[in-house]
């Protein structure tokens, strides 16, 4: 099928913000960003959020649409941002999909239909107060008994995705395993172009997401990590669990220097970057760019063009 959609993916610090701007600027397209945690407020330095100059001008959605306290989810993002792609698609622009977490770019191609979910019907903390009470093993149990699928599925100490398998069987009558099978019946909602960005040679990676780290810290990152948790925002929230937030609200609390988390930082953004390769890579239909020694705009940008025009999309 004619592709609707592209995608620009790859792992940190791989050039997918500057490229996506430039390719909406030719090609008359609006960027919609797939990173799980630039859709906090707030959370600007540490997430890599394209600034204003870096936008160039260009429409870009799906950015700071949270606040760091709650809990965004992938149902969340596809939910939300839908939407925005076909309204995109209506006002006869190219939506270009952007962005380093293969679960929400994959989520939203398929436009997947998650069981439905009330956050204020009161029974996921029914749930967790049941754990209290009487333990994990016996709502494991219990999910043994109405989704033996999904129990096998799900790692025994795995509260959250027990609790969550209960909730849809209890809330909906329908198990999460059957609903899962259905949801992947259903044909995808878009067919993306996609093009996946990364180095010839790894160290080049690595180079460019130290230095990324070292400029978040010049921007300010320990200053933003203070004022998240001068807010109120809890360590243990989803968002501070991000890389970068962690690791410095880690050695703030510990007394040690923020350089330190820092260098903690690099480390974990190096085995993001390889999990990011490894999803990215299970996609045989993605055309990839290997950069040599530093991202050449210019060039890609050329490729790009000529791809999205071979293939139909303009």
């Amino acid at each position: 099928m004619k592709p609707d959609i592209l995608v620009i993916c790859g792992p940190t610090a791989s050039g997918k913000t500057a490229l996506a701007a430039e390719l909406a600027l030719r090609l008359g397209g609006e960027v919609v960003s797939a990173d799980s945690m630039q859709v906090y407020r707030r959370m600007d330095i540490g997430t890599a959020k394209p600034t204003a100059e870096e936008m160039r001008g260009v429409p870009h959605h799906m950015l700071d649409v949270a606040d760091p306290s709650e809990n965004y989810s992938v149902a969340r993002y596809v939910a939300d941002a839908v939407p925005i792609v076909d309204g995109i698609l209506a006002r006869g622009r190219l939506p270009i999909v952007a962005g380093g977490t293969g679960l929400y770019i994959d989520n939203l191609i398929a436009g997947r239909r998650f069981a439905p979910f009330r956050p204020d019907s009161g029974l996921r903390e029914q749930l967790q107060g049941r754990v209290r009470a009487e333990g994990l093993p016996a709502l494991r149990a219990e999910l043994e008994r109405v989704d033996p699928e999904a129990a096998g599925r799900i790692h025994p100490n795995d509260e959250k995705r027990t609790l969550r398998a209960l909730e849809v069987y209890l809330s909906t009558g329908e198990t999460i395993s059957q609903h899962d099978r259905d949801s992947r019946a259903l044909p995808n909602r878009y067919t993306p172009l996609t093009i996946a960005l990364n180095f010839q040679e790894r160290p080049r990676l690595w180079e460019r997401i130290d230095r990324r780290v070292d400029e978040m810290m010049a921007r300010g990152l320990e200053g933003e990590v203070e004022a998240l948790l001068a807010a109120g925002v809890p360590r243990d929230c989803t968002a501070m669990q991000a890389i970068g937030y962690k690791e410095i609200a880690a050695a703030l609390s510990e007394g040690r220097p923020a350089r330190e988390g820092a260098e903690e930082v690099k480390l974990r953004s190096r085995q993001y970057a390889k999990r990011q390769l490894t999803w990215f890579r299970r996609n045989s239909q993605a055309y990839w760019l290997n950069w040599e020694k530093i991202p050449d705009l210019a060039a890609a940008a050329d490729f790009s063009t000529q791809l999205v025009r071979d293939s139909g999309l303009q």
